[in-house]
């Protein structure tokens, strides 16, 4: 994939974890009761973040771990509880198994956010953008949220025929243009394996697996620069095969060099709806 400088490539900030001898590891909100708090270091570095738009059509999940689409919806509310867990679930699932291939999609959970002072309302409180470049998923909470959301027995019935399962993350703006804290991918095929960093996220009854990034030489950034409410990231969290393809994707959100937050007369807060899905594919006989 061509990274050759484009007009609206930008240079900007990303936020990276700094990697330590111990397992790093960051309290939830749901544990804190208020904003997450966290117990490693990280570091803000400058990179060019390359516009993916001219290179749509060469995307691809599961090589570089991103794809961007144009797919409108009919939930004029994206607020709506009801209507996202109705109709706007609905409409993914096709889109999923149109656009991926998948034999089935199942839609899990779902996440608001937004860059504004008090944050996107959601069922279990009020979520910002997440800064801190990271993976959902690792080797390990990749599965196991699987069989959270599909059933250990489905799970275990599918990998054991030689099926596949993916885990791919649906980020649509709420209110696009977007013109204050875009998300920036990384390329997966750019990212080494020593720079996939597993973080324990730690939750009042459990406790869950992240990676967090530490910066490298060799990672490709990308962007969609002004993603209206018609368009969709796609964004591969893991994937059960391991033969090459992408199976984790690292993203977070950033700020425009020229982002202008002025509260009376600035661009309007970033607000953004993630769903998290899990694909299926089916063993061909």
């Amino acid at each position: 994939m061509n990274a050759a400088t484009k007009p609206n490539d930008v240079r900007a900030e990303l936020t990276f974890i700094v990697p330590q001898d111990e397992k790093p590891y960051f309290e939830s909100s749901a544990l804190t009761g208020g904003a997450a708090k966290t117990f490693f270091q990280s570091e803000d570095l400058p990179v060019t973040i390359h516009d993916m738009r001219p290179l749509a059509d060469e995307l691809s999940v599961d090589r570089q771990g991103f794809e961007l689409h144009h797919h409108p919806t009919a939930v004029a509310d994206l607020y709506d509880d009801a209507a996202v867990q109705g109709t706007y679930e609905a409409e993914l699932v096709d889109f999923l198994k149109t656009a991926l291939g998948a034999d089935h999609a199942v839609v899990f959970d779902y996440t608001r956010r937004s860059d504004s002072a008090e944050g996107a309302a959601n069922p279990d409180g009020l979520r910002g953008p997440a800064a801190r470049v990271h993976v959902d998923y690792t080797p390990k909470s990749g599965p196991q949220r699987a069989r959270d959301a599909l059933g250990a027995g489905e799970v275990e019935r599918i990998l054991n025929s030689g099926g596949r399962i993916s885990q791919i993350n649906v980020w649509r703006p709420i209110n696009g243009p977007v013109r204050r804290a875009p998300l920036a991918l990384a390329a997966a095929d750019s990212v080494a394996p020593d720079e996939l960093v597993a973080t324990d996220q730690r939750f009042p009854d459990r406790v869950g697996e992240i990676f967090q990034l530490a910066h490298g030489a060799g990672q490709r950034w990308h962007w969609a620069p002004e993603m209206t409410g018609d368009e969709v990231l796609l964004i591969k969290g893991w994937d059960s095969l391991e033969d090459g393809r992408a199976r984790f994707t690292p993203h977070g959100a950033f700020t425009l060099p020229d982002q202008d937050t002025d509260p009376d007369n600035g661009a309007p807060p970033r607000e953004s709806i993630e769903a998290r899905c899990y694909l299926v594919y089916e063993a061909k006989p």
